[in-house]
Protein backbone atom coordinates (compact mmCIF):
# COMPACT_ATOMS: atom_id res chain seq x y z
CA UNK A 1 0.00 0.00 0.00
CA UNK A 2 1.54 3.26 -1.21
CA UNK A 3 1.26 6.41 1.42
CA UNK A 4 -0.94 8.09 -1.35
CA UNK A 5 -3.67 5.48 -1.25
CA UNK A 6 -4.06 6.04 2.46
CA UNK A 7 -4.03 9.55 2.39
CA UNK A 8 -2.97 12.82 1.31
CA UNK A 9 -0.13 14.37 2.05
CA UNK A 10 0.59 18.18 1.59
CA UNK A 11 4.38 19.49 2.18
CA UNK A 12 5.63 22.81 3.13
CA UNK A 13 9.00 24.45 2.61
CA UNK A 14 9.78 28.21 3.75
CA UNK A 15 12.08 30.17 1.98
CA UNK A 16 14.51 32.23 2.77
CA UNK A 17 17.72 32.79 1.42
CA UNK A 18 17.66 29.12 -0.55
CA UNK A 19 17.45 29.80 -4.51
CA UNK A 20 20.81 27.90 -4.90
CA UNK A 21 18.78 24.99 -3.12
CA UNK A 22 15.39 25.09 -3.91
CA UNK A 23 14.77 23.56 -6.79
CA UNK A 24 17.03 20.35 -6.34
CA UNK A 25 14.33 19.95 -3.24
CA UNK A 26 11.00 20.96 -4.93
CA UNK A 27 12.20 18.07 -7.98
CA UNK A 28 13.39 15.18 -5.26
CA UNK A 29 10.00 15.45 -3.67
CA UNK A 30 8.04 12.38 -5.43
CA UNK A 31 4.57 11.69 -6.36
CA UNK A 32 3.20 10.49 -3.00
CA UNK A 33 2.71 13.91 -2.01
CA UNK A 34 -0.27 16.09 -3.28
CA UNK A 35 0.42 19.45 -2.60
CA UNK A 36 3.48 21.61 -2.27
CA UNK A 37 3.68 25.13 -0.68
CA UNK A 38 6.59 27.05 -0.89
CA UNK A 39 6.17 30.53 1.03
CA UNK A 40 8.16 32.86 0.51
CA UNK A 41 8.77 34.72 3.37
CA UNK A 42 9.90 38.22 2.28
CA UNK A 43 13.33 36.46 0.82
CA UNK A 44 15.57 39.07 -0.61
CA UNK A 45 16.28 36.68 -3.36
CA UNK A 46 13.14 36.60 -4.37
CA UNK A 47 12.54 32.78 -4.00
CA UNK A 48 8.79 32.79 -4.64
CA UNK A 49 8.91 34.26 -7.82
CA UNK A 50 11.60 32.26 -9.17
CA UNK A 51 9.64 29.17 -8.41
CA UNK A 52 6.59 30.39 -10.00
CA UNK A 53 8.41 31.58 -12.91
CA UNK A 54 10.78 28.73 -13.29
CA UNK A 55 9.08 25.61 -11.77
CA UNK A 56 6.32 23.72 -13.69
CA UNK A 57 5.51 20.73 -11.05
CA UNK A 58 1.18 22.10 -10.83
CA UNK A 59 1.34 20.25 -7.36
CA UNK A 60 3.51 23.99 -6.29
CA UNK A 61 1.68 26.71 -4.72
CA UNK A 62 3.56 29.83 -3.98
CA UNK A 63 2.59 32.26 -0.92
CA UNK A 64 4.43 35.30 0.22
CA UNK A 65 4.60 37.28 2.70
CA UNK A 66 4.89 41.18 2.51
CA UNK A 67 7.26 41.41 6.12
CA UNK A 68 9.39 38.66 7.23
CA UNK A 69 7.73 36.17 9.86
CA UNK A 70 11.03 33.73 10.34
CA UNK A 71 10.54 30.33 9.84
CA UNK A 72 7.74 29.75 12.49
CA UNK A 73 5.44 32.35 10.81
CA UNK A 74 6.20 30.70 7.33
CA UNK A 75 5.03 27.27 8.26
CA UNK A 76 2.05 28.80 10.18
CA UNK A 77 1.31 30.26 6.67
CA UNK A 78 1.62 26.95 4.84
CA UNK A 79 0.04 25.13 7.18
CA UNK A 80 -3.02 27.28 7.41
CA UNK A 81 -3.34 26.86 3.30
CA UNK A 82 -3.00 22.63 3.56
CA UNK A 83 -5.57 22.89 6.31
CA UNK A 84 -8.13 24.83 3.85
CA UNK A 85 -6.97 22.23 0.81
CA UNK A 86 -7.90 18.92 2.34
CA UNK A 87 -4.85 17.91 3.31
CA UNK A 88 -4.27 15.26 5.73
CA UNK A 89 -1.23 14.99 6.72
CA UNK A 90 1.58 18.32 6.34
CA UNK A 91 5.03 17.51 6.10
CA UNK A 92 7.61 20.69 6.80
CA UNK A 93 11.27 20.54 4.91
CA UNK A 94 13.76 22.98 4.94
CA UNK A 95 14.49 24.42 1.48
CA UNK A 96 18.34 24.46 2.13
CA UNK A 97 18.90 20.86 0.74
CA UNK A 98 19.62 19.48 4.15
CA UNK A 99 16.99 17.16 4.30
CA UNK A 100 16.14 14.74 2.06
CA UNK A 101 12.69 14.85 0.37
CA UNK A 102 12.98 10.87 -0.30
CA UNK A 103 12.35 10.45 3.81
CA UNK A 104 8.94 11.88 3.45
CA UNK A 105 6.94 8.69 3.76
CA UNK A 106 8.97 7.96 6.83
CA UNK A 107 7.72 10.93 8.16
CA UNK A 108 4.04 10.61 7.24
CA UNK A 109 3.10 6.53 7.10
CA UNK A 110 3.39 6.30 11.17
CA UNK A 111 0.68 9.20 11.62
CA UNK A 112 -1.39 7.72 8.56
CA UNK A 113 -1.27 4.35 10.13
CA UNK A 114 -2.33 6.24 13.87
CA UNK A 115 1.13 5.38 15.32
CA UNK A 116 2.05 9.10 16.04
CA UNK A 117 0.30 12.32 15.66
CA UNK A 118 3.16 14.09 15.33
CA UNK A 119 6.82 13.12 13.76
CA UNK A 120 10.36 14.98 13.41
CA UNK A 121 13.73 13.48 12.43
CA UNK A 122 16.46 13.06 14.93
CA UNK A 123 20.00 13.32 13.84
CA UNK A 124 21.16 11.51 16.60
CA UNK A 125 20.09 8.55 15.60
CA UNK A 126 23.07 7.05 14.33
CA UNK A 127 26.47 7.79 15.27
CA UNK A 128 28.05 8.10 12.03
CA UNK A 129 25.75 11.29 11.14
CA UNK A 130 27.11 12.75 14.68
CA UNK A 131 30.48 12.34 13.62
CA UNK A 132 30.07 14.32 10.93
CA UNK A 133 27.68 17.41 12.62
CA UNK A 134 29.60 20.57 12.72
CA UNK A 135 30.52 20.82 16.52
CA UNK A 136 28.67 23.85 17.44
CA UNK A 137 25.80 22.87 15.97
CA UNK A 138 26.43 19.32 18.04
CA UNK A 139 26.96 20.66 21.43
CA UNK A 140 24.05 23.66 20.77
CA UNK A 141 21.46 20.76 19.92
CA UNK A 142 22.91 18.49 22.44
CA UNK A 143 22.10 20.81 25.22
CA UNK A 144 18.91 22.27 24.01
CA UNK A 145 17.45 18.25 23.55
CA UNK A 146 18.09 18.13 27.22
CA UNK A 147 16.45 21.26 28.10
CA UNK A 148 13.88 20.58 25.68
CA UNK A 149 12.69 17.33 27.54
CA UNK A 150 12.33 19.32 30.55
CA UNK A 151 9.96 22.06 28.99
CA UNK A 152 8.14 19.88 26.76
CA UNK A 153 7.59 16.60 28.82
CA UNK A 154 8.72 14.44 25.66
CA UNK A 155 11.14 12.38 27.65
CA UNK A 156 11.38 9.42 24.88
CA UNK A 157 12.66 11.79 21.89
CA UNK A 158 16.16 13.87 21.26
CA UNK A 159 17.32 16.77 18.78
CA UNK A 160 13.96 19.21 19.54
CA UNK A 161 15.14 21.99 16.83
CA UNK A 162 15.16 19.36 13.85
CA UNK A 163 12.80 21.55 11.46
CA UNK A 164 11.73 17.73 9.46
CA UNK A 165 8.28 17.52 11.14
CA UNK A 166 5.06 15.77 9.92
CA UNK A 167 1.90 16.59 11.76
CA UNK A 168 -1.80 15.15 11.55
CA UNK A 169 -4.39 17.58 10.02
CA UNK A 170 -6.88 17.27 12.68
CA UNK A 171 -4.48 17.37 15.51
CA UNK A 172 -3.04 20.43 13.31
CA UNK A 173 -6.58 21.66 13.72
CA UNK A 174 -6.41 21.45 17.29
CA UNK A 175 -3.31 24.01 17.68
CA UNK A 176 -3.50 27.56 18.77
CA UNK A 177 -1.47 28.23 15.66
CA UNK A 178 -1.50 32.28 16.21
CA UNK A 179 0.32 31.82 19.71
CA UNK A 180 2.93 29.53 18.93
CA UNK A 181 6.38 31.21 18.64
CA UNK A 182 6.76 32.36 14.87
CA UNK A 183 10.65 32.86 14.74
CA UNK A 184 13.92 30.15 16.29
CA UNK A 185 11.66 28.61 18.85
CA UNK A 186 9.10 27.50 16.60
CA UNK A 187 9.84 23.76 17.03
CA UNK A 188 10.76 23.48 20.37
CA UNK A 189 7.22 25.36 21.07
CA UNK A 190 5.41 23.07 18.91
CA UNK A 191 6.58 19.99 21.09
CA UNK A 192 5.26 22.08 24.48
CA UNK A 193 1.67 22.69 22.62
CA UNK A 194 1.63 19.12 21.52
CA UNK A 195 1.88 17.89 24.91
CA UNK A 196 -0.21 20.13 26.46
CA UNK A 197 -2.32 18.34 24.10
CA UNK A 198 -1.27 14.70 24.87
CA UNK A 199 -0.19 14.17 21.55
CA UNK A 200 2.03 11.19 20.54
CA UNK A 201 5.27 12.03 19.24
CA UNK A 202 7.44 9.88 17.21
CA UNK A 203 11.36 10.56 16.41
CA UNK A 204 12.30 8.92 13.39
CA UNK A 205 16.08 8.46 12.44
CA UNK A 206 17.50 10.92 9.74
CA UNK A 207 21.13 12.10 8.79
CA UNK A 208 21.71 15.99 7.87
CA UNK A 209 23.20 17.06 5.07
CA UNK A 210 25.99 19.75 5.65
CA UNK A 211 27.19 21.64 2.67
CA UNK A 212 27.45 25.30 1.40
CA UNK A 213 24.20 26.25 2.63
CA UNK A 214 24.06 29.42 4.78
CA UNK A 215 22.59 29.57 7.98
CA UNK A 216 20.83 32.45 9.26
CA UNK A 217 20.95 31.61 13.18
CA UNK A 218 23.29 33.81 15.20
CA UNK A 219 23.41 30.92 18.12
CA UNK A 220 25.16 33.55 20.63
CA UNK A 221 22.29 36.23 20.00
CA UNK A 222 19.36 33.92 20.38
CA UNK A 223 20.14 31.18 23.12
CA UNK A 224 19.37 33.55 25.82
CA UNK A 225 16.19 33.91 24.45
CA UNK A 226 15.40 30.03 23.88
CA UNK A 227 16.24 29.76 27.46
CA UNK A 228 13.89 31.78 28.82
CA UNK A 229 11.52 30.64 26.54
CA UNK A 230 11.67 27.15 27.40
CA UNK A 231 12.35 27.94 31.32
CA UNK A 232 8.22 29.97 30.88
CA UNK A 233 7.26 26.57 29.17
CA UNK A 234 8.13 24.87 32.03
CA UNK A 235 6.41 26.51 34.29
CA UNK A 236 3.40 26.19 32.46
CA UNK A 237 3.23 22.52 31.98
CA UNK A 238 3.32 22.24 35.04
CA UNK A 239 0.57 24.35 36.27
CA UNK A 240 -1.76 23.09 33.42
CA UNK A 241 -0.81 19.67 33.66
CA UNK A 242 -0.59 19.09 37.39
CA UNK A 243 -2.36 21.62 38.64
CA UNK A 244 -5.39 23.12 36.50
CA UNK A 245 -6.48 19.69 34.17
CA UNK A 246 -5.31 16.94 37.21
CA UNK A 247 -3.88 16.96 40.51
CA UNK A 248 -2.39 13.23 41.40
CA UNK A 249 0.68 12.07 43.96
CA UNK A 250 3.28 13.80 41.67
CA UNK A 251 1.36 16.93 42.14
CA UNK A 252 2.37 16.75 46.46
CA UNK A 253 5.68 15.39 45.04
CA UNK A 254 6.65 18.74 43.45
CA UNK A 255 5.23 21.14 45.90
CA UNK A 256 6.08 19.32 49.13
CA UNK A 257 10.17 18.29 47.80
CA UNK A 258 10.34 21.84 46.32
CA UNK A 259 9.82 23.48 49.72
CA UNK A 260 11.65 20.75 52.15
CA UNK A 261 14.55 21.16 49.62
CA UNK A 262 14.20 25.47 48.98
CA UNK A 263 14.25 25.56 53.03
CA UNK A 264 17.00 23.04 53.63
CA UNK A 265 19.36 24.69 51.25
CA UNK A 266 18.41 28.23 52.50
CA UNK A 267 18.51 27.37 55.93
CA UNK A 268 22.06 25.82 55.69
CA UNK A 269 23.44 28.61 53.69
CA UNK A 270 22.44 30.91 57.12
CA UNK A 271 23.81 28.64 59.34
CA UNK A 272 26.87 28.07 57.45
CA UNK A 273 27.75 31.76 57.31
CA UNK A 274 26.47 32.70 60.57
CA UNK A 275 29.17 29.66 61.95
CA UNK A 276 31.80 31.08 59.26
CA UNK A 277 31.49 34.93 61.19
CA UNK A 278 31.35 33.75 65.02
CA UNK A 279 34.13 30.95 64.46
CA UNK A 280 31.91 28.33 66.40
CA UNK A 281 31.15 25.11 64.23
CA UNK A 282 27.83 24.52 63.35
CA UNK A 283 26.10 22.21 65.98
CA UNK A 284 24.98 18.50 64.56
CA UNK A 285 21.69 19.28 65.08
CA UNK A 286 22.05 22.67 63.05
CA UNK A 287 23.54 20.21 60.06
CA UNK A 288 20.89 17.46 60.62
CA UNK A 289 18.49 20.36 60.59
CA UNK A 290 19.56 21.07 57.14
CA UNK A 291 20.69 18.10 55.82
CA UNK A 292 17.22 16.31 55.94
CA UNK A 293 15.12 18.21 54.47
CA UNK A 294 17.64 18.54 51.48
CA UNK A 295 17.70 15.40 50.87
CA UNK A 296 14.26 14.33 51.37
CA UNK A 297 13.34 17.20 49.13
CA UNK A 298 15.60 15.99 46.56
CA UNK A 299 14.15 12.40 46.64
CA UNK A 300 10.42 13.67 46.48
CA UNK A 301 11.72 15.74 43.48
CA UNK A 302 13.07 13.10 41.54
CA UNK A 303 9.94 10.80 42.21
CA UNK A 304 8.00 13.28 40.24
CA UNK A 305 10.16 13.77 37.53
CA UNK A 306 9.69 9.87 37.44
CA UNK A 307 6.33 10.20 37.00
CA UNK A 308 6.69 13.26 34.40
CA UNK A 309 8.45 10.53 32.56
CA UNK A 310 6.42 7.48 32.79
CA UNK A 311 3.65 9.88 31.62
CA UNK A 312 4.42 10.64 28.30
CA UNK A 313 1.76 10.06 26.19
CA UNK A 314 1.24 6.94 24.26
CA UNK A 315 -2.34 7.24 22.97
CA UNK A 316 -2.54 8.63 19.36
CA UNK A 317 -4.78 12.30 19.81
CA UNK A 318 -5.73 11.70 15.79
CA UNK A 319 -7.43 8.60 17.00
CA UNK A 320 -9.93 10.02 20.12
CA UNK A 321 -10.46 13.31 17.55
CA UNK A 322 -11.97 10.78 14.92
CA UNK A 323 -13.71 8.82 17.06
CA UNK A 324 -14.93 12.03 18.71
CA UNK A 325 -16.38 13.25 15.26
CA UNK A 326 -17.81 9.74 14.48
CA UNK A 327 -19.72 10.38 18.11
CA UNK A 328 -20.88 13.44 17.33
CA UNK A 329 -22.35 12.57 13.67
CA UNK A 330 -24.02 9.92 14.84
CA UNK A 331 -25.56 11.98 17.61
CA UNK A 332 -26.86 14.47 15.45
CA UNK A 333 -28.31 12.08 12.76
CA UNK A 334 -30.25 10.33 15.58
CA UNK A 335 -31.71 13.57 16.90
Amino acid sequence: MTVQAVGRIGVVIPCYRVTAHIFEVLAAIGPEVARIYVVDDACPEESGKRVESTCSDPRVTVLFHAQNQGVGGAVITGYRQALADGMDVVVKIDGDGQMDPALLPCFALPILEGQADYTKGNRFHNPEGVVKMPLVRLLGNAGLSFVAKFSAGYWDVFDPTNGYTAIHARVLEELPLDKISKRYFFESDMLFRLNIHRAVVLDIPMRAVYGDERSNLQIARVAPEIFVKNLRNLGKRIVYNYFLRDTSAASFELLVGGGLALFGVIYGAVAWSRSVAIGVPASSGTVMLAALPTILGVQLLLAFIAHDVASVPRIPLSGRLRRKTVVTQTGEQGV
